[in-house]
């Protein structure tokens, strides 16, 4: 997370904590709601690991930097593309024409991730991690720079991660896909130094949102025979 290491490490704790508590009401109220309870926990620990970046680089060990940094883009790059468009598929009905599409998105999100993810296990000196304004920013080089401009890549990856909450049949968890629009419009406009970082502290703060859905049953709304 941005800031400092202590903010980072109380941050992925609350997460966690709400999480854990979204986890507990989901396997109580429907287990359909388990994959979106679970967004918070893996919020939480993504910023843990970005405590640990926070404290390698206050105590100048390198290894520590890598390892944490190589966490954090593992939930950035490979979970989020993935896990977001598979819990959406995971709470539709079972006769939902919207579920095949949203399949789709998460094979896209989980071939895309591997794409972005993977280069950077076999060249380590691609993560590239500095302070910049108080935050931290993950700059060097990804696989794909090699083929098309990086503003496209991210394009690509914004489109696989906000469209399937777009896409729910459920109204709550469409306005889910309008904070993560409203994320990324706030860090485009006002935080693009440390980008990657802010985004991903954003849309941790976001996944609130998904506790609240889970505790107060929001599904319900439109399926009352599957979430009543």
């Amino acid at each position: 997370m941005c800031f400092s290491e202590p903010v980072s490490f109380i941050t992925g704790g609350l997460l966690i904590t709400g999480g854990a508590f979204a986890a507990w009401k989901a396997w109580k109220i429907n287990k359909r709601y388990m994959p979106v309870a679970m967004m918070p926990v893996f919020a939480g620990i993504q910023q843990v690991m970005e405590g640990h970046v926070w404290m390698g680089l206050n105590h100048s060990d390198p290894n520590m930097v890598w390892w944490g940094a190589i966490g954090f883009i593992l939930f950035s790059w490979l979970m989020w593309p993935t896990w977001i468009p598979f819990s959406i598929y995971y709470l539709e009905p079972p006769d939902s024409k919207r579920k095949k599409p949203l399949l789709a998105f998460a094979l896209a999100g989980f071939s895309l991730g591997m794409i972005l993810f993977i280069p950077h296990l076999i060249n380590p000196e691609w993560v590239n991690v500095a302070i910049n304004k108080h935050s931290i920013a993950y700059e060097g080089t990804m696989f794909l720079d090699y083929f098309m401009p990086r503003q496209l890549t991210y394009a690509i990856y914004l489109f696989l991660i906000i469209t399937p909450p777009l896409l729910s049949t459920y109204l709550h968890m469409r306005l889910f896909g309008v904070t993560l629009i409203a994320v990324v419009t706030i860090v485009f406009l006002f935080l693009s130094y440390a980008y990657i970082s802010f985004f991903c502290l954003l849309a941790g703060v976001a996944t609130l949102h998904l506790i609240y859905i889970i505790i107060h049953n929001k599904c319900c709304r439109e399926c009352p025979e599957i979430f009543g």
